[in-house]
Parts: structure tokens; sequence; C-alpha cells
């Protein structure tokens, strides 16, 4: 069985962050048979996530998050954006893991704002955060604005395509899987040769 962890670190509750995660956990869920999704809500988490990052200390719960994304076989991430980037407390999460625990790790990015203006934070902030972690986005992120709920649609089908890259990159880990355009990353020929 697949194993996916699902961090969202939306705010409010219900949150548009949260729509977005659960959206895209569906799309995956539906491309990819036998797919266990595990869901963590940041917000239940800020006051832990501050303490270890005072004291180098999780809590119980806090641990029990960072496993679940540490021993997932991929991670969908989705964030609110505060000030053009991705929220502190998603940051902050992320800067507690462990440097090396997403190395090669597939990642599937989401962003939720009120504005489109604000859609470019996936290729800015969150491919830049996830680089730098060695994780390995899929080509299609999804962002979603508060007029995106209005009619979703296109946010639907948008969603579907990255569920789809997502599961197909699950389905197809240690291989060398060419997209339609039939080329392949250097990059991820050398994964595949190690």
């Amino acid at each position: 069985m697949t194993t996916i962890a699902v961090v969202t670190a939306g705010l409010s509750q219900p949150s548009s962050t949260r729509l977005l995660a659960d959206k895209l956990a569906a799309a995956v869920s539906s491309a990819l048979p036998d797919v266990k999704i595990e869901v963590i809500e940041l917000r239940d988490l800020a006051i832990d996530v501050t303490k270890n990052m005072l004291t180098g200390f999780p809590s119980p719960a806090l641990r029990a998050a960072i496993d679940t994304v540490t021993a997932a076989d991929g991670l969908i991430a989705v964030t609110p954006v505060f000030t053009a980037s991705y929220s502190g407390l998603f940051k902050s999460f992320f800067d507690v893991l462990d440097p090396k625990a997403l190395d090669g790790k597939p990642v599937l990015i989401g962003a939720t704002g009120g504005t489109e203006r604000h859609s470019l934070v996936l290729d800015f902030a969150l491919r830049p955060l996830f680089a730098y972690l060695r994780a390995e986005p899929v080509a299609t992120a999804v962002y979603a604005a508060s007029s995106d709920w209005a009619s979703p649609g296109d946010l639907d089908t948008r969603a579907s395509r990255a569920g789809r890259e997502f599961a197909s990159r699950l389905s197809s880990e240690g291989t060398v899987a060419a997209p339609a355009s039939g080329f392949v990353p250097f990059e991820q020929l050398l994964r595949a040769g190690e």
C-alpha cells in the first residue's frame, strides 16, 4: 500500500487550504489504487512546532507528525499565501525536519490565496524550499484563489492533472519513466542509475 502524507497549513477551520489539500488527495486516490492518506493539520501543532524551534525537542504529537511525513511514500504540501510567500507555520514545520528527511521524496505542492496574483508563490517560494530539501516536486502544482471556489471546474481539472502526475511518479518510483514528450531530465537518469 502506498502512503501519502498531506501537510496543510491553513489557520481557519474550515480553511480553503484544507479544502485544496483534500481535493489534491482525492485526485491522487482516484488515480492510484490502494493508497493510504494521512493528513497533518499544522494549526493543531503550532505551539508544538514553536516549542521545538526553541528547545530542539519535539512533543509526542509533533514527533508523530514528523514520523508520518518521513515514512510516507509521497507528500502533498499545501500552504496559504501570506505576504507573497508560504506561511511561517508551514516553513517552521519544514525547518524542524531533518534536512535529509525528504531526500528524493515525490511532492505535490499547492497554495491558496485571495487573488490570482499570488500564484507565482508555487515557483518562487515552494519549489526552492523543496529543492533545498532535495525532494522531487511534480511538474504540475495547484494554486487556488478565492475566485476558483465559486466555479471550481478549472480547479478540478488542474487538481486532477496534478493528481495523475503525482500518482504516476509514485507508481513508477525507482524507474526512469519518460514523460509524454519523451524527454527524461538528466537528474532523473542519474538517480535511476544509483
